[in-house]
């Protein structure tokens, strides 16, 4: 059973209490680049099932761009900031969904009420980043997990003291058991939402493992109502894992989708199960929105026999490519036209 928080609204979503659990991911383009471009790419990570997205705002430079991606409405936009209150301020008048800030670094009390006062004008919420790279230089000298604690501890203060509960929180770390030692406590003691993640995860293979392990435990003991698998490589892959990520939690909800089985090549394949033919697939399976399992396996031996569960395989030799249906050969096509056929197969399922 998830413990309830309370509910942040988020632009179009709403975060924490029996809501669903959004999937972030960040922006890793400037966003001074043209505003066609990053809408492009806004519209290509919804599509993969993004929630929410977080743009960097390190100049004031950067708001005026911020302000047309706001009003485009693709889906909810978060300012991250660091050092400067002023691009808090900036992006809170543009319009943005949430604003992050980090204590570790954003400056004195005084510049956070600033923050809060703005907020509270606008039904802003604040998303309150420590992150244990970034601590204050106060907290420092203590453990790591203790200087995480302290510094939410104190953010927990200020909110109080100026009356403002419109906050969610993220506690990370890049050490595993340090960021599940932090979510854990945290949660027992507030019932603000909580952003997860493990930040500076690394490059795929590296952040998958890592955000596996911290996610779907804390998922499973009810904690977490947003999250982010910080991966060093392209966005998209940032939200398919994320749902890959809820799915494995077994979280009530979670478990409809495309779900691929595939197998690992040997010496035997005939069909490459692992090439360019089957990342145009896994994208388009990305925006499929049905309970099923597709199999896409290397030869005939594993596809259709050992894939035989599967709702639909693909598998082939050469330029003939075998479609099978519930371990039955279903039809079979010429190469060049087993894309369309098997998304025809898909959407007829």
């Amino acid at each position: 059973m998830r413990e309830k928080t309370k509910a942040i609204k988020v632009g179009n979503i709403v975060i924490g209490g029996d809501n669903p659990i959004s999937i972030q991911t960040m922006y890793k383009k400037p966003l001074t680049i043209g505003v066609d471009e990053i809408l492009a790419d806004m519209r290509h990570y919804a599509s993969y099932g993004c929630d929410i997205i977080r743009f960097s705002v390190p100049d004031a430079d950067c708001v005026d761009n911020l302000k047309k991606v706001c009003d485009a409405g693709i889906m909810p936009v978060v300012a991250d900031i660091h050092f400067d209150y002023k691009l808090a301020l900036a992006s809170i008048e543009a319009g943005v969904a949430k604003v992050r800030i980090n204590p570790g670094n954003i400056g004195a009390e005084w510049k956070v009420a600033e923050v809060i006062k703005a907020c509270k004008e606008t039904g802003t919420p604040i998303r309150i980043g420590i992150n244990g790279g970034s601590l204050p230089s106060s907290l420092r000298h203590i453990s790591l997990e203790e200087g995480i604690m302290q510094a939410a501890e104190a953010e927990v203060e200020i909110l109080q003291k100026y009356n403002f509960d419109n906050a969610l929180f993220s506690l990370k770390a890049s050490t595993e058991d340090v960021t599940l030692l932090v979510n854990r406590a945290f949660a027992k003691r507030y019932n603000y939402p909580l952003h997860l993640g493990v930040t500076e995860a690394g490059t795929l293979i590296p952040s998958l493992v890592k955000s596996s392990y911290v996610l779907v435990n804390l998922l499973r003991e009810g904690i977490g109502s947003t999250i982010r698998v910080s991966i060093s490589d392209i966005p998209d892959y940032e939200v398919i894992a994320g749902k890959e990520i809820l799915k494995t939690a077994g979280l009530e909800g979670y478990s409809k989708g495309v779900r691929v089985v595939s197998c690992p090549r040997c010496g035997r394949a005939s069909f490459d199960n692992g090439g360019a033919f089957v990342k145009e697939l896994e994208a388009y399976l990305q925006t499929v929105k049905k309970d099923i399992c597709v199999a896409v396996m290397g030869c005939v031996v594993n596809g259709p026999g050992e894939a035989k569960e599967a709702d639909l395989g693909i598998t082939g030799a050469g330029n003939t490519i075998i479609i099978f249906k519930n371990g039955e050969v279903l039809k079979k096509v010429d190469i060049k036209d087993a894309m369309e056929e098997f998304k025809n197969e898909i959407e007829k399922f």
